[in-house]
């Protein structure tokens, strides 16, 4: 199918179904299609569950197919989200989510918790990743760091990778833990969104003594962190 972009497309749910319409036989379209006009409709919340474990069946979980018109497009509907990494499954998944009726917090904010509580880590890949998309961010803010806490690293790089909501949304403190545990489990700094103008005082300090445990274990520093200290500490503190 075409990979050519409508530019009418304004919102982020169009254009999702037109990414995920593109990868996906007529029978699956048809299915999401039908879905999202129950969910639309008022059906009972029961039929979003079942849909939402069931959407691999219909769609694979094949890459996303992205171009760089594709994520042109993304970027001026979103800052900062880079779906490049996404899969076809977790697309259709987020549609999914964001088709949920929005207007009475409460009960959307419910609804997503349930989803969160009951999801598989695949499913709490989707919904983590998810997190600068869906409606009431602010009120997001535990959940995301009860991502940050899992100890399961895909689930954690779900919300600390790519993904511009820690950034806009963490207080320092939850910040800091999340950049020192990417350290330790081996993620990439450099998959942070908004590392240098996040960085402070604390978190330097932090890393300070993150480098003498690794130095006094003789094993080496993450040459990734002297930005994020330079502003505040000598980096001679950071030369083993």
């Amino acid at each position: 199918m075409s990979a050519v972009i409508d530019e009418k497309i304004t919102n982020i749910n169009d254009l999702l179904h037109h990414w995920v319409a593109r990868q996906i036989n007529q029978e699956a379209v048809t299915w999401l299609n039908e879905i999202r006009e129950q969910i639309n409709s008022g059906a009972n919340i029961r039929v979003f569950f079942s849909a939402f474990s069931r959407v691999p069946r219909y769609t694979g979980k094949h890459q996303l197919k992205l171009n760089s018109q594709d994520l042109n497009h993304t970027s001026a509907i979103r800052t900062g989200w880079v779906p490049s990494h996404w899969s076809v499954d977790q697309a259709a998944r987020t549609l999914l989510v964001l088709t949920l009726a929005q207007a009475d917090s409460e009960k959307y904010l419910s609804a997503l918790e349930q989803v969160f509580i009951t999801a598989d880590v695949g499913e709490l890949v989707t919904l983590y990743q998810a997190l600068p998309l869906l409606p009431y961010p602010e009120k997001l803010q535990q959940r995301a760091a009860e991502g940050i806490r899992s100890n399961m690293t895909a689930v954690f790089n779900a919300v600390a990778l790519r993904n511009p909501y820690p950034a806009e949304y963490f207080d320092n403190l939850a910040w800091n833990q999340m950049v020192l545990k990417a350290l330790f489990v081996g993620s990439s700094l450099q998959l942070i969104q908004g590392l240098d103008l996040r960085a402070n005082s604390e978190l330097a300090r932090m890393l300070i003594d993150y480098a003498d445990e690794r130095r006094s274990a003789n094993r080496s520093v993450s040459q990734e962190i002297c930005p994020l200290v330079e502003k505040f500490i000598d980096l001679k503190d950071l030369q083993n």
